[in-house]
């Protein structure tokens, strides 16, 4: 059985990061593209010409699909989950998927009560770099992990969106706090500062730096910038017992936006040169971790899983809800200079 998705809005995120992974997982199948710019329209139409386009969800859902996933500007999603969740569908939602963490725990219950799915498209869970650093948190050697480092920094002004809905906190952010929640557990504490710069929609947050108390014991320390003409990456983990160390690239995304795609493809797909595979360190020395497989088709694999009732949710609603309570203390630190419990 393949469930049945419709992708609404057309943009970066409907057409670089879902839409190919949609059409290459077995279990789903791509029945419908909502868009309305006429640019977005004909790009849907030339990527996926057996797919039909409609101006709006309600159309799509009435044409039969499963599940939405909702891919559009920040200040839509809440709106449009609530939406589709009335209408009995289940939902992915593009992060961050509410404006704070009261809000997304509303669409939680909302869903819950419905008695539909609702999960958030924490994509870079499977980064090839994340999923490499997972496999060697787990192997044990590093023993018991005391810290982890973050830094993503991406030369890339023209994607960030201004004003108060906008920013890098909510966007990039989203993502590594989800990596660093997902790699070394929930979180008890937050501090962060951050730069701001007066834009045409106001003032935005163009960088950070985020330190994490985990509950475990571990702290983590994450950053990043999109305006500083840098684009740099590193994942640090350090243990009792030693430390590893990547600095991968975004190698689905480059794949992706070279004009590659998976589908058809997935055995080779997502895996980092050699000449960049991580180092992890030891009382037995040094020796490079061979890069695991990173592929975001997993999420849709997993969705459609939990769908059918034979697999375990890959992003629920509540994980998204940490993120976002992790988010909210971000920016309350920064802006009263303390640290925030949670």
């Amino acid at each position: 059985m393949t469930i049945r998705i419709g992708l609404i809005g057309y943009g970066v995120g409907g057409q670089l990061f879902h839409a190919p992974y949609i059409t290459a997982s077995e279990r789903c199948e791509l029945v419908g593209i909502v868009a309305r710019s006429a640019a977005r329209v004909a790009a849907a139409r030339r990527d996926h010409p057996e797919v039909p386009v409609f101006s709006g969800m309600g159309e799509l859902i009435d044409a039969g699909a499963d599940l939405v996933v909702i891919s559009t500007p920040p200040e839509t999603r809440q709106a449009l989950v609530l939406e589709a969740i009335g209408r009995g569908v289940h939902v992915v939602a593009d992060k961050p998927f509410a404006p704070s963490a009261s809000a997304g725990q509303e669409l939680a219950d909302a869903a819950a009560a419905r008695g539909v799915i609702l999960n958030v498209f924490h994509n870079r869970r499977f980064d090839t770099d994340v999923v490499t650093a997972r496999s060697v948190i787990a192997s044990g050697e590093l023993g018991r992990i005391t810290r982890l480092d973050l830094r993503c920094d991406q030369e890339d002004a023209s994607t960030l969106e201004g004003g108060p809905g906008g920013g890098l906190l909510r966007d990039m952010g989203s993502h590594v706090i989800d990596q660093a929640l997902d790699l070394l557990g929930p979180a008890r504490a937050v501090s962060a500062q951050m730069d701001w710069l007066e834009l045409p929609a106001g003032p935005t947050d163009t960088g950070f730096v985020i330190t994490v108390l985990h509950r475990s014991g571990a702290h983590s320390h994450i950053s990043a910038s999109k305006i500083n003409h840098l684009s740099s990456r590193e994942l640090r983990v350090h243990g009792e017992l030693g430390s590893y160390v990547s600095d991968y690239t975004d190698v689905q995304f480059e794949a992706v936006r070279s004009g590659r795609r998976p589908e058809g493809a997935r055995t080779d797909w997502g895996y980092e040169t050699e000449s960049r595979w991580g180092t992890l360190s030891t009382s037995d020395g040094t020796r490079p971790i061979p890069s695991l497989q990173g592929d975001y088709a997993l999420f849709y694999d997993r969705i459609a899983a939990a769908v059918e009732g034979d697999g375990q949710e890959p992003v629920p609603a509540l994980e998204g809800v940490a993120v976002l309570r992790v988010l909210d203390a971000a920016r309350l630190s920064a802006a009263e200079d303390r640290t925030v419990i949670l």
